[in-house]
């Protein structure tokens, strides 16, 4: 049986009675919380940092804390899961995010504050990794790719609604409510997928090591590196988007949150023209996003200087994050037996991405290149993911 052919208790018959839309709508609610989570938080830094009595420096620690868990969390639970049916671990990791959260919300220093992030990282890698592999097996094969897109639309509407709304809850009714609200979204995700996911049974012969059977496929870490590399020009632009607005474009803070919400359009609308291309030619899909990543991060530096030619390229940009769900679906190909530990690599690796980009961002900033030369960072970043695409794609041909 191929990676990609569903199992017996994944199959189109286990499933009967389950409602698509729904399981699909749940999924993606989970994706619109963690979404909003992770990219709020950023934006609420200044308003927990003197409420913590630490500076803003600091401060930015507390998003490396949540970033640490993603990286650390996701294998680690997805292996120690993987004797549970998938239906209920997700349940059980959408109340870890529950409760990470929740306790974000009520922490009573910085320490604390750093702890609890890390906690409310540890379920996000593997509940978009197991999520993937519960969305693809409520479909046909041939719309894999589509159905992950569908869950990971989530994270994407999350960067252009959900991220300004926490925002503004934060700093209107105090920033402890950006985060609880996310544990409400958490706790619906919750009982939702309780209510509409299909229930599945552990998979024959499921065991932590099958799951660590995927670090010894050449296919894998492939896959994985196309996501470090090729992601992470992408951050490395969205991270000082901010400060070339301000210092470069010469607009005023209040069109921040316009430009990233152009931002969010591209990466959903790029999601969903991405996972259709993928479901008909996976690799030369990832190829081509990778390609078009380099050419629109080319762009940034040129369109910098004013904000209707930013505006275009902001959004061809965030077109490129559409190789999230592609990937997701690669790995389910090369994977083998050890579907959900590669599932949830995939968001170690984002996030490893996320770590990459802005640090050697940072670095060309400090050398003295200015605040766009990020863009030429990011075109370094999109080409060395297409050396590992190119790789990969050789080694399939080679059988």
């Amino acid at each position: 049986m191929s990676a990609a052919s569903p199992t017996a208790s994944d199959s189109p018959a286990a499933q009967r009675g389950a409602h698509v839309g729904w399981a699909l709508l749940a999924l993606a609610i989970g994706g619109f919380a963690i979404g909003t989570t992770e990219f709020a938080a950023m934006s609420l830094v200044p308003f927990f940092a003197p409420d913590l009595g630490i500076d803003v420096p600091t401060a930015g620690h507390v998003i490396s804390a949540y970033a640490l868990g993603v990286v650390v969390g996701a294998p680690l639970l997805a292996v120690l899961g993987a004797k549970v049916p998938r239906r209920t671990l997700l349940i059980g990791l959408m109340l870890a995010f529950a409760l990470g959260n929740g306790l974000s919300a009520l922490a009573p220093g910085y320490h604390a504050m750093l702890l609890f992030r890390f906690l409310s990282g540890l379920p996000h890698g593997a509940y978009f990794g197991v999520g993937a592999l519960v969305a693809a097996s409520l479909v046909a094969p041939e719309r894999r790719a589509q159905a992950v897109s569908l869950m990971m639309l989530g994270l994407t509407v999350a960067t252009i609604v959900g991220v300004p709304l926490a925002n503004a809850l934060g700093q209107w009714a105090g920033w402890r409510w950006g985060f609880g609200v996310v544990t409400v979204l958490a706790l619906l995700t919750a009982a939702l997928i309780a209510m509409h996911a299909p229930r599945d049974r552990v998979q024959p012969g499921a065991s932590a090591m099958r799951e660590l059977g995927a670090l010894g496929r050449r296919q894998v870490w492939l896959t994985l590196g196309i996501a470090t590399i090729g992601f992470g020009g992408m951050f490395a632009v969205y991270t000082y988007l901010g400060s070339t607005l301000l210092e470069v474009t010469g607009t005023g803070p209040g069109m921040l949150p316009v430009v990233l919400s152009v931002f969010g359009m591209g990466m959903t609308g790029g999601t969903l023209v991405a996972a259709w291309a993928a479901d008909r030619a996976l690799m030369p899909t990832v190829g081509a996003l990778l390609l078009w990543s380099a050419v629109s991060l080319g762009l940034y530096p040129f369109a910098a200087g004013s904000l209707w030619t930013l505006l275009p390229v902001v959004f061809m940009i965030g077109c490129g994050g559409g190789l999230g769900a592609v990937l997701q679906t690669r790995l389910m190909d090369v994977a083998g037996e050890a579907q959900t530990l590669a599932a949830a690599l995939n968001h170690s690796a984002f996030n490893a991405a996320n770590a990459l980009g802005p640090w050697l961002g940072g670095l060309a900033i400090a050398a003295g290149h200015g605040w766009t030369s990020t863009g030429w960072v990011g075109v370094v970043l999109a080409l060395g993911g297409m050396a590992f695409w190119a790789v990969s794609l050789a080694l399939d041909k080679r059988g």
